[in-house]
């Protein structure tokens, strides 16, 4: 039986390279994108080696449509994406927001994911699943704060949604989850490292999240467990 490949972007760290961990462990061929985290990506294939997976990493910076292209270029088929890649930038009210961040953000997190996900359909036959990365962000606005981020990631949820009634007489299904409050260093990249202990208290479950039960829910969508499941986006966010 062929073994099934699936491409994770953002897979050097956090929810990516738990996604990458636990796919390997599934029976899934990994490619493994990374922007600038080489030593990251490397440190994740080789646990997705360990446990078995023909893995790739390749590099691609998907703010830029030509490194899609050409991360693309080495792709012949997939049957999967999750599609994580995304980038959040310091606190700031829109006030002090200026083009250069907006563009940014959502060249990375909006242009660049349906640019990842439009080539992936061209390269997936029926049985093909994409799971886009949300936040819950998207739900709470998250004003004072990241409020371009949460932009962003609304548009993921309104994406998905989209390209799903798009692809889905194709065999194809298109999924989405909301990660709340999780540990990873995102929250380093955004000025705040303490930020997840800080909120924790503010989650009914009264804990943050961890990267494993993220990668374990985007797991299951990805399954034939899901499979009468398209169009739809789901919290991992201990009930915030």
């Amino acid at each position: 039986m062929t073994r099934k490949t699936i491409l994770i972007t953002g897979a050097s760290a956090g929810i990516g390279a738990a996604c990458a961990r636990l796919a390997a462990t599934r029976g899934y061929d990994l490619i493994l994108g990374y922007n600038t985290d080489r030593t990251g990506a490397e440190a994740a294939a080789a646990e997705a080696r360990a446990a078995g997976a023909d893995t790739r990493i390749l590099q691609a910076d998907v703010g830029d449509p030509d490194a899609i292209a050409a991360l693309f270029a080495q792709i012949p088929r997939l049957d999967g994406l999750i599609n994580n890649a995304g980038i959040v930038a310091p606190t700031a009210r829109l006030t002090d927001m200026d083009h250069a961040r907006l563009r940014r953000m959502f060249d990375i997190n909006v242009i660049g994911a349906m640019l990842v996900a439009k080539e992936a359909v061209l390269r997936m036959q029926a049985g093909g699943v994409i799971v886009n990365v949300s936040s819950v962000a998207a739900r709470l606005g998250s004003g004072n704060q990241y409020l371009d981020y949460a932009a962003s990631k609304a548009a993921i949820d309104a994406f998905t949604k989209g390209l799903s009634d798009e692809v889905a007489p194709q065999g194809i299904r298109v999924v989405a989850v909301r990660p709340g409050i999780i540990d990873t260093d995102i929250h380093a990249k955004g000025g705040e490292p303490d930020r997840a202990d800080r909120l924790a208290p503010l989650v009914p479950m009264k804990r943050k999240g961890r990267t494993d039960e993220v990668a374990a829910t985007i797991l299951w969508l990805m399954s034939t467990e899901a499979s009468y499941i398209t169009g739809t986006t789901l919290d991992v966010s201990g009930g915030r």
